[in-house]
């Protein structure tokens, strides 16, 4: 399967740069897989697609202050880490800029000494291993010296950063955030849960995965990034119980899409936590998800490629060529579909 396959075009104009206010008053596009119809209606509307029962999956990940600015030692120049994993204790996989300045060996000063990073090993990918050195606890120190990234398709800063985190982030972990539960708010949650649906949490730390497209020309030679997840054993109890009554497991995003079929590879969901680099593209059978709601993605990336399994390659760009004359808003802070 080329990759080409998932190009489009998008006017830059139509690239969200700050989110709507309040969340859930975004454009939502519901699109009945069977009937082959797409309907136009605002984010809060969603409830009149929810029936009572229905399970709601939602990822509790909280972004972390990934990206650290400082100083080259000895030098003084400006450099930049962008953690993107932790691979072991006090070691990361991260992104480096300037890189042909920042070889094995290379300390960088952040946060005026809150931080001392040294880069240990380049991988091959031009990634970097880094060790970080700190006092006290690591969240602190990272909270004080790190910034909260914003994708770089957002080319200005948004009023606040919390406006770039779900309302239920609680996990702390992720380098981006989970975007399709940024319409949420506490209200319609609410709503959702007088009208019988049932919310269940469970974890996927977001990689850079999310911001990159497929390079390779051929979509089956693509490496996935790992990445960990977690699902409790309420969790799995309360989503089995809905997919043995007979009920819709909808996952609110890729990433709880992802999470759900990692663990759900039998068609039942398994408690406990692991990575994944599970690939998600047409061809794809699914096991637990019977509704995704998601935004617009980027072209040739791999959040397109599985909303393209789930809704039909046909569809789905059908989909976004409305999308695009309608002038809806595109990436993380743009506007939703509901897949049912």
């Amino acid at each position: 399967m080329k990759t080409a396959e998932f190009d489009y075009t998008l006017p830059h104009e139509l690239i969200a740069q700050e989110p709507v206010e309040p969340r859930d008053s975004s454009r939502l596009m519901v699109i009945d897989r069977g009937a082959g119809r797409i309907e136009h209606k605002v984010f809060r509307d969603i409830s009149e697609y929810i029936e009572p029962g229905d399970c709601l999956v939602i990822n509790d990940t909280k972004v972390i202050p990934a990206r650290l600015r400082g100083e080259k030692a000895g030098t003084g120049g400006k450099a930049e880490i962008f953690l993107l994993a932790e691979v072991a204790g006090g070691l990361w996989e991260a992104l480096v800029k300037p890189g042909r300045r920042l070889a094995p060996g290379a300390k960088v000063v952040i946060g005026g000494g809150a931080i001392v990073a040294t880069i240990e090993k380049r991988l091959p990918g031009g990634e970097r291993i880094v060790s970080l050195e700190y006092e006290g606890e690591f969240e602190d120190a990272l909270e004080k010296a790190g910034e909260v990234p914003l994708p770089p398709y957002i080319e200005r800063p948004i009023d606040t950063i919390d406006r770039y985190q779900t309302v239920y982030a609680r996990q702390w972990g992720s380098v981006a955030a989970p975007t399709a539960g940024l319409h949420f708010t506490p209200r319609l949650l609410r709503e959702l849960d007088d009208k019988g649906a049932v919310i269940s949490a469970v974890t996927l730390r977001v990689g850079i995965d999310t911001f990159r497209p497929v390079r390779e020309e051929e979509v089956e030679a693509h490496e996935m990034h790992s990445e960990l997840y977690s699902v409790t054993t309420g969790a799995a109890e309360t989503i089995n119980r809905a997919k043995a009554a007979g009920k819709r497991v909808i996952a609110v995003g890729t990433t709880s899409v992802r999470v759900l079929e990692s663990a759900g590879i039998s068609g039942t969901l398994e408690p406990g936590s692991g990575s994944t680099r599970l690939f998600i593209y047409p061809g794809y059978e699914f096991k637990m998800v019977d509704a995704m709601i998601t935004n617009f993605h980027l072209p040739k990336s791999t959040l397109l490629m599985l909303v393209a399994a789930f809704t039909g390659k046909e569809l789905m760009f059908r989909a976004y060529r409305e999308a695009v004359d309608k002038r809806y808003r595109f990436y993380s802070f743009g506007d939703a579909m509901l897949v049912k």
